[in-house]
């Protein structure tokens, strides 16, 4: 197990890699740039912009400057007055007080050129969390949907519950958050009055939002949960289970519906990637500071720094879940082995 965490932490550095070079190439090769306005800056503006941000050096320069600045750490000696281009994520005293005092400093995803006051950095600290949150709601909301729909669905195939259960994932897929989002916000928010119709705050500012998007990916969960419980219950220890006199209920949950949850364990982890890092159209919708409304105004505003950080910490977070996945396979199956 050791050595299998670390090659994929090595496998880490070098897909973030790669990831970072095909990113920092298209976003440098599509037209028009971040000071691009309907209305034109002057040249004097624009070369004092580029200049400010190194944007008139070579490609290849601003690239190992950007990266640099993100893995390789740095000590400072005296009191921190960080500037949005010198904003660093991680910063750990080291010793000293005072004018002394030393600070480790490491990551930063530097300025964005869409705001002075702010950095890349402070916008994962304001915003990602709150994506987070709706993410990981979403996810349980999900999970506690899709899986007992999918089994039951599975334990009583081809009668009404299983009719009533793919009828209600079809459902799901079939209509997009786009759609059941609005729908939700109308009737519980603004029809009954029961939740918050916009805004973010306490929990009941996210029951609505979650709800559309967890309900949307249930139906994936509940499909998966029962193509691959049925399959399972095909299997030959299933029946010596069977056999040798343990309980029905033994047998589905303690056999059956553990090895059945390995499809649901693979797409859980790519699936919370992309609900953490932000869901445009349920934050526009409902009003919700979140990390997606940034990525697509960014894309739109050539805001480079923003792309490449949310992009890598997408890319990142990714990578964990996946290596976490991947564990999870050892403990629902114990016949998989990665050493």
């Amino acid at each position: 197990m050791g050595k299998f965490i670390t090659r994929r932490i090595l496998w880490m550095f070098m897909v973030l890699f790669v990831i970072s070079i095909i990113t920092f190439l298209l976003m440098r090769n599509v037209p028009g740039g971040p000071f691009t306005r309907e209305k034109k800056l002057p040249e004097a503006t624009i070369k004092l912009l580029n200049e400010k941000y190194n944007l008139d050096a070579p490609v290849i320069e601003q690239y190992l400057d950007y990266v640099g600045d993100i893995i390789v750490p740095r000590v400072v000696t005296g009191k921190l007055r960080p500037s949005s281009a010198e904003d660093y994520l991680i910063s750990i005293p080291l010793s000293g007080s005072g004018d002394e005092q030393k600070t480790l400093q490491w990551v930063n995803f530097g300025p964005t050129y869409k705001s002075r006051s702010r950095s890349v950095n402070d916008i994962f600290r304001e915003n990602l969390p709150v994506s987070f949150q709706l993410g990981v709601a979403a996810l349980m909301i999900a999970i506690a949907i899709g899986v007992p729909l999918g089994t039951l669905a599975a334990l009583k195939r081809n009668t009404i519950f299983d009719y009533m259960g793919m009828g209600t994932a079809i459902l799901g897929v079939s209509f997009p958050v786009i759609i059941t989002a609005p729908v939700l916000q109308y009737l519980f928010g603004v029809q009954w009055g029961l939740v918050p119709v916009t805004g973010w705050g306490s929990v009941e500012y996210a029951i609505i939002p979650a709800f559309a998007l967890g309900f949307l990916h249930a139906a994936l969960i509940a499909r998966l949960t029962r193509a691959s419980l049925l399959q399972v219950l095909n299997e030959d220890y299933i029946r010596t289970a069977r056999a040798k006199g343990l309980a029905e209920r033994t047998v589905i949950v303690g056999h059956a519906l553990k090895n059945s949850l390995i499809p649901v364990v693979t797409i859980l982890g790519p699936l919370l990637a992309a609900l953490v890092t932000g869901t445009f159209v349920v934050e526009t919708i409902f009003g919700i500071p979140g990390m997606g409304r940034y990525f697509v105004t960014s894309i739109t505003g050539r805001d480079y720094p923003v792309i490449m950080g949310t992009i890598l910490m997408y890319a990142f977070l990714l990578v964990i879940v996946n290596l976490l996945v991947d564990i999870a396979y050892m403990w629902l199956d114990p016949r998989i082995r990665f050493d």
